[in-house]
């Protein structure tokens, strides 16, 4: 089963699937209704001429397709704890909960009920076996590279996983779509999250959670108050922008607590720290650390891997040392661990 977005990536993968010799079918994921995320009903939005794409490509390599309907999963798996760790003050990536709860659970699932043994998908990054383990790999374009937001995949997806665009680059891929008279060739990637088309977070939120989200105090590092936040929901560690506060010097958000409805801003110096605690840590290169080990560490998907001890200090819980401060180290997101090109495990910040 091919997972197919509508986009030329996922199109390219099923095209390499077929002429590598399997016997492949499309399926394109509903993950939500128009009505869900605040667009009216009628309205032909770019997921509905996603579905046409992904069908068109399918049919012009002979593969039956599918549109399966996840949009409950959806709602429970991503949007809800999208929502909820907003509620939380941090800052979630709804990208790698779809990856872990939706194509590599759900979607796994129903292929492997359809007696389909193998889900490939369009990331980049590579999967290669290693005596009785499967690793994840970075891919060999790393300005593409996606093995940050797959880094929750345990050994039993991986082992049903195939990427087949892990070796190859971005322009190589469309050259080939291109050649192949893919509608899609050139078609603008996706960045949005899927579900928030319009960028605006907060919006969303409220709108979907019915709840209202009260202003409160701006605080300094000494908890001094420096003026009121419009909602804990408008604000990420390391914004600048919007704040509405006269200050000397540039202040950026530091942190947010939920319980008390506070939000505490810093100059930037403020906003480097060298040490992180990763939880819900899943491993996959090993079973575990067994000693303090030398790795890199990526603390979002645009940063680039720094130089870290990672130190296993409970069984799901690793403290990350970083050799040189990090800036706007931030609640939620992932923690990814890599030796070299191969991911060791991941785990959300805490």
């Amino acid at each position: 089963m091919v997972a197919l977005s509508g986009g030329v990536d996922s199109s390219v993968a099923a095209l390499l699937c077929k002429q590598q010799g399997f016997s492949c079918v499309g399926a394109t994921m509903k993950l939500f209704h128009n009505e869900d995320i605040g667009l009216p009903r009628e309205k032909s939005c770019c997921s509905l001429d996603d579905v046409e794409d992904a069908r068109s490509v399918a049919y012009s390599l002979d593969m039956p397709f599918y549109v399966m309907d996840f949009t409950a999963d959806f709602a429970t798996q991503v949007i809800d704890r999208f929502i909820a760790a907003y509620q939380r003050g941090e800052t979630p990536n709804p990208c790698i909960d779809c990856n872990r709860y939706m194509k590599f659970e759900k979607l796994l699932q129903r292929a492997q009920l359809m007696d389909i043994p193998h889900l490939a998908t369009g990331h980049y990054a590579r999967i290669e076996k290693s005596g009785d383990r499967w690793l994840l790999r970075k891919a060999v374009d790393e300005t593409k590279d996606q093995s940050y937001v797959l880094a929750c995949m345990t050994q039993e997806q991986l082992a049903h996983t195939l990427l087949p665009l892990g070796g190859l680059r971005k322009s190589e891929i469309r050259d080939i779509a291109a050649e192949h008279g893919f509608i899609n060739a050139h078609k603008r990637d996706s960045q949005d999250i899927c579900f928030v088309p319009d960028g605006d977070y907060a919006a969303f939120i409220e709108q979907h959670s019915g709840q209202v989200y009260p202003p409160g105090d701006f605080h300094d590092l000494h908890g001094s108050v420096l003026g009121r936040h419009r909602g804990l929901i408008r604000y990420t560690v390391g914004q600048r922008k919007g704040l509405g506060i006269a200050a000397p010097k540039p202040l950026y958000v530091h942190s947010k607590c939920a319980k008390q409805n506070t939000v505490t801003l810093c100059e930037n110096d403020g906003l480097f720290s060298s040490v992180l605690h990763a939880g819900e840590f899943n491993f996959i290169a090993c079973d575990g650390l067994e000693q303090p080990t030398r790795l890199q560490a990526k603390i979002r998907y645009n940063a680039a891997p720094q130089p870290a001890i990672a130190e296993q200090i409970s069984p799901n819980t690793v403290l990350v040392t970083f050799d040189e401060p990090q800036r706007a180290i931030a609640p939620g997101q992932a923690c990814v661990l890599y030796d070299g090109d191969v991911v060791v495990g991941s785990g959300v910040i805490v």
